[in-house]
């Protein structure tokens, strides 16, 4: 059944995908394919990953904030992460991601930024 799709509840804050509603707080119902469900917790796994790194880049003083590679890759898993949670919400919670200021922007690729 290709086609059967799972509710899951999400929350970015808290990077957590469930199936049940009472399992945590969430900020968003999507009903998904059983595949997709992996794509949310690959970016949530490498969000954390990176946010390791930006802590360790926080005690180097000589690389500014938005020169971290880091920073840019956690931005765009973000987005990746609003983009899936677009395809697969209600029309509420569409018009409320659309109207973040980085929805409708392209992804600008920061390949010159700081080597860490």
């Amino acid at each position: 059944m290709a086609d059967e799709k799972y509710t899951m509840y999400v929350s970015v804050a808290h990077q957590q995908v469930n199936i049940h509603k009472e399992d945590s707080p969430y900020e968003y119902v999507v009903n998904i394919p059983k595949d997709y469900i992996e794509v949310f917790h690959h970016l949530f796994d490498q969000t954390n990953e990176l946010e390791f790194f930006n802590f360790l880049r926080a005690h180097l003083p000589y690389v500014p904030y938005h020169y971290d590679r880091n920073n840019h890759n956690v931005d765009l898993r973000l987005y990746k992460m609003y983009a899936l949670i677009h395809e697969f919400t209600d029309d509420e919670s569409k018009k409320f991601i659309e109207q973040m200021p980085f929805f409708r922007q392209p992804v600008v690729s920061h390949k010159g930024a700081g080597n860490m």
